[in-house]
């Protein structure tokens, strides 16, 4: 049964329903300590603390407990007798039980209640993320966790920080002080910049993997380097400029890239780094060896997009080796899927793929390519999961370049169905990403953001076979 009474999104993958639903006037909440004070929190937040926690015998009991067997992040969520049970086949299943049990309250004239079911859940991509540009915009620690509870409300399990790009470089690196001295100041706006200590960058990945996500943090290499050239500028090459470039800046009324010198343009493609410079690996090493310290997650993004002004000879030259660098930290290298163009990328490196769901040119067979050296694929086709495109032609925010993307637009397609010849088990899971050049606050970036972040949360998490526009429309429209 589908429901459409009750706003669950991402839709669960196995749904029992029976009559009727469960009075909460309170509750007792007992079991693994930290899925209580999980749910405790949420609880409070979701009812305003109207729902009062009890020990009375008459209290709605919740249980929650881990089996320590079974899919990963799976769950089942059971409100069909007394009370209320959640068991987790791992602590980040029953976290995600406690997200849809949120979902599922319901305040009546009489008070909350709960429907009668049984839900057994897993998701369909063990890779669930999201991507926030720190670069063109810069976010506080309490603006970045404020997202994490966003997404992890909606059993996103990723967070991908895009931490440096032409406009400016947002991450503490002790062996390259000059970094966030000089490069960290100004953005793709009118906002002043900022960038995270390492005391920062270590708080938000704390604070994301209590809520289940793991932090995947970039630095763009060799292009979109224009920021390390304000700080140290005999690492990156002049600026090159086409005349489509030149063109493009004239008509948004933004001024051409000067290397050395803060720039705030959207352009993109006429920076990069010297390629045969040993000074610009000594830079890389470090940069990465810092970064992958701090990140106990597994993947170090490096980038390696549009690098316009690069020869293909020497991007070709500079992936293989920062691949291999990165890998060296002991992490999983990421990179976007132009460096599957290059035969000796490290192997195990996996690609991201930001092309349309109709890839174009050597798209398709760059992401395939990860694959084949023992990679595998996160899918960000940008005219479906770029958060950062408008959603209408007159929406205040966002660009096209990709395409107007609605909200239908973001859910109808399948990630299993745009790279020919890879099979889904090949495929990380999916990821939408946030660019920033027109973000400048919070308020801004939900407005892009919703509603067409829960069409990403239902692509990642549910079975494609489930997925349905009508239905998804009308629990999207209970969620408010």
């Amino acid at each position: 049964m589908v429901f459409t009474y009750a706003p669950l999104v991402p839709l669960p993958a196995r749904i029992t329903a029976t009559a009727g639903s469960l009075a909460l006037s309170q509750v007792r909440i007992i079991g693994d300590a930290d899925a209580v004070a999980a749910l405790r929190t949420g609880l409070a937040l979701r009812t305003a603390s109207r729902l009062p926690e009890s020990t009375d015998s008459d209290a709605v009991e919740i249980t929650l407990s881990l089996v320590g067997q079974g899919t990963q992040d799976a769950y089942t969520l059971d409100t069909r007798g007394d009370g209320i049970r959640i068991y987790g086949h791992d602590a980040a299943g029953l976290f995600y039980g406690t997200r849809t049990l949120l979902q599922l309250l319901q305040e009546t004239p009489d008070g909350w209640t709960v429907p009668r079911v049984l839900i057994d859940d897993a998701p369909r991509f063990a890779y669930r993320g999201v991507m926030l540009d720190l670069a063109r915009h810069f976010f506080p620690v309490a603006e970045i966790e404020a997202y994490v509870d966003r997404a992890s409300a909606l059993k996103f399990n990723h967070l991908h920080l895009h931490l440096t790009d032409d406009q400016g470089w947002r991450i503490q690196i002790d062996s390259w002080p000059l970094l966030t001295e000089r490069a960290s100041i100004g953005d793709a706006g009118p906002c002043t910049g900022g960038f995270l200590s390492k005391d920062d960058y270590r708080h938000v990945v704390e604070y994301a993997a209590a809520r289940h996500m793991t932090v995947v943090p970039e630095v763009d290499l060799p292009g979109h380097t224009h920021a390390v050239g304000v700080a140290y500028p005999e690492l990156v090459e002049q600026p090159w400029l086409s005349e489509t470039a030149v063109a493009e800046a004239a008509a948004l009324g933004q001024d051409l890239p000067v290397h050395g010198e803060h720039f705030a343009g959207w352009a993109v493609g006429h920076s990069s780094l010297r390629i045969h410079e040993e000074r610009t690996y000594e830079f890389v090493t470090d940069v990465l060896n810092e970064l992958a310290e701090m990140t106990p997650g597994p993947y170090l993004h490096i980038g390696g997009d549009e690098c316009l002004g690069t020869p293909a000879a020497d991007f070709t030259e500079f992936i293989a080796r920062a691949t291999r660098i990165a890998a060296a930290t002991g992490k999983t290298p990421v990179t976007w899927h132009e460096a599957g163009a290059v035969a000796d990328i490290a192997a195990g490196t996996v690609g991201q793929y930001w092309g349309s769901v109709t890839p174009k040119g050597a798209h398709a067979e760059e992401a395939a390519h990860f694959v084949a050296r023992g990679g595998a694929l996160i899918m960000s086709a940008s005219d479906r999961t770029y958060l950062d495109m408008k959603p209408s032609e007159d929406f205040p925010l966002g660009q096209s370049w990709a395409g107007i993307v609605p909200l239908q637009t973001a859910y109808d397609w399948d990630p299993a169905s745009v790279v020919p010849g890879v099979p889904e088990s090949a495929i990380l899971g999916i990821e939408a990403p946030l660019w920033t050049e027109t973000v400048d606050s919070y308020a801004d970036l939900e407005a892009l953001v919703l509603p067409r972040l829960l069409a990403h949360a239902e692509t990642a998490w549910s079975p494609q076979a489930a997925r349905d526009w009508d239905s998804f429309r009308a629990r999207v429209a209970l969620a408010g």
